[in-house]
């Protein structure tokens, strides 16, 4: 059975609550860009340590492999 992404993004990515993570997840890769820790393309994650998107301090992020950084387990908030 082929992925349906449009029930995906009606059931899940739309709602309020996922927007505003996935917003926070960008901010915190666009303050890594302007810092030049990371560029396009170039195959980083920017991880946050304590596991919350919402939490962009500069010491609560790390840049790593992208399959590292997709590999940890998400910490129970």
């Amino acid at each position: 059975m082929p992925r349906d992404y449009k029930k995906e993004r009606r059931q899940y990515h739309g709602k309020p609550e996922q927007m505003k993570r996935n917003a926070a997840r960008k901010r915190a890769r666009r303050m890594l860009e302007r810092e030049g820790k990371v560029r396009t393309g170039d195959g980083k994650d920017v991880g946050h340590k304590n596991g919350n998107p919402l939490d962009n301090r500069r010491s609560n992020l790390r840049v790593e492999n992208r399959s590292k950084n997709r590999a940890r387990k998400p910490k129970k908030n």
